[in-house]
């Protein structure tokens, strides 16, 4: 069982009203003598107080099929979400870059004498929403349905029959081909994109992470039907997924309902693990693009998932650049220079090492000075780590914030599908805030010093090749009488 710090609705409406000036709905027109600063101490009061504790009952058992399934009865309301993760992402698409993606795409165009439009007819009349979608580690076949029987049965055996025996129909296939292959063409327009693609095929070598999960222009066409088949047949077995329930069922129903959906799914071995990439050296690399912003991207590899320094990366890293307005990065880089209207850093954990990244686009001619800025930036802050302060407010704003992760049953199902996949505790969300409670500036500093090197960075720009400007003067907050002129 887990608990989950959570902030009362109810407590934040009644915030929101004395904000506003109320503190009655039943008498509008009362004027009120609370001052501005009463009221903005009373939230600044409330923001120091504990959450409300919510508990997750997450139950856990492996179907006939051999299945794991993670279930949590949620019987607020009457529906409830049903998620299929297998280990079926673009890290084994081997040398055919796009076809876990492919094969994703393709599941709900037909299956038995069913074609697209007739599947989602069915699923819109039963008030049932299917959705599937392919990411590097995993593939996910979602289904959310209302728990009346008479509806959610042929929806769970539609769904069933959707995962479990798709068609592939060739002309679906085709028309699906096509509309990537003009995506391909959209993203030559995107030097964002462009950078981001360029960027993980530095990081990574011939590592599967390498490609992008959608495949090119070049890849994308050479798929056959005959490899979504065997693709399927390979990876979208019971031994190879993870389910996950959250929803108005018993617990005699939510394993009725995976015996079911285990059953369907075809016999076979569970896939390897996704190999450890090799570290990258550091580099710069510029594409050179037709654009008024120059966009930059840092990155290195930096963690997987389940490593015990996550929590410590994750809290450093809300005050580094991961956490918006208030951040180093955003202070520096945007509030006392103007050089960006946003600047953002993130850590990716994977099966196998993912990465850290940061990304900013700014004014072509300020793009040397301002990737300058943020490699000192990011260097001061591996050597010397965050403040007491600055930790403090993290860890506030974390506790805060990250219950929102257990909002919704589609953010449950969520969460238990991560940790069904990467075989983490049943404990692992209210063990992750309290693990985030404990941490010190220590934790934090050596923490970064062990998985970040400043020196190791790779770059990549995407913007036209102009003439540079100098820095800007930083322009502290007391200054600032005017509003910060944008550079960007």
């Amino acid at each position: 069982m887990m608990v989950l710090r959570v902030l009362s609705a109810s407590v934040l409406s009644t915030a929101l009203l004395v904000a506003a000036g109320c503190s009655s709905l039943n008498s509008p027109g009362t004027t009120h003598s609370n001052t501005v600063e009463q009221r903005v101490s009373s939230l600044a009061a409330l923001a120091k107080q504990d959450p409300v504790t919510r508990t997750l009952d997450i139950q856990e058992w492996r179907t006939s099929a051999g299945t794991k399934v993670l279930f949590m009865a949620a019987p607020e309301l009457p529906m409830f979400d049903l998620r299929l993760t297998f280990a079926a992402g673009s890290s084994k698409d081997q040398q055919h870059s796009g076809l876990a993606s492919l094969t994703s795409a393709m599941l709900d165009e037909g299956t038995g004498n069913l074609d697209a439009g007739e599947i989602a007819t069915r699923f819109e009349d039963l008030g049932a929403n299917f959705s599937s979608g392919s990411y590097r580690d995993m593939a996910v076949v979602s289904l959310r349905s209302l728990s009346d029987a008479k509806l959610s049965a042929p929806a769970l055996e539609l769904f069933s029959n959707i995962a479990a025996q798709p068609s592939f129909p060739a002309a679906s296939l085709a028309r699906i081909k096509n509309q990537l292959l003009a995506g391909f063409e959209y993203q030559k327009q995107d030097p964002g994109k462009l950078a981001s693609l360029a960027l993980f095929e530095q990081l990574y070598g011939t590592h599967p992470y390498a490609k992008p999960s959608s495949g090119d222009a070049q890849s994308v066409p050479r798929i056959t039907r005959q490899q979504l088949q065997n693709f399927h047949r390979t990876y979208y077995n019971a031994s190879n997924a993870q389910i996950a329930l959250v929803g108005d069922l018993t617990l005699e129903q939510a394993k009725a309902i995976s015996e079911k959906v285990s059953a369907r799914l075809p016999r076979g071995r569970a896939a390897a693990m996704t190999v450890a990439p090799k570290a990258s050296l550091a580099s710069k690399t510029h594409i050179e693009h037709p654009s008024t912003q120059t966009h930059i991207l840092l990155a290195q590899l930096a963690v997987k998932r389940g490593d015990p320094d996550y929590p410590a990366l994750f809290l450093g890293n809300q005050i580094l650049g991961g956490g918006g307005f208030g951040t180093r990065l955003m202070e520096e880089v945007r509030e006392k220079r103007g050089l960006t209207y946003g600047i953002y850093s993130s850590f990716s954990p994977m099966q196998a090492s993912g990465p850290f990244m940061i990304n900013v686009q700014t004014r072509a001619q300020l793009s040397e000075v301002t990737l300058e800025l943020v490699q000192d930036l990011l260097r001061d802050y591996i050597d010397k780590g965050p403040t007491a302060e600055e930790l403090a407010k993290a860890k506030r704003e974390s506790l805060g914030s990250f219950p929102l992760s257990a909002a919704s049953n589609a953010a449950i199902v969520g969460q238990l599908a991560a940790i069904g996949f990467y075989d983490m505790p049943l404990t692992w969300m209210d063990d992750f805030m309290q693990d985030l409670q404990n941490l010190s500036v220590e934790d934090v500093h050596a923490a970064f010093k062990r998985h970040l090197n400043p020196e190791q960075l790779v770059v990549v720009t995407a913007g036209p090749t102009v003439e540079q400007l100098p820095l800007p003067d930083a322009v502290e907050r007391a200054e600032q009488d005017a509003p910060v002129e944008r550079q960007h």
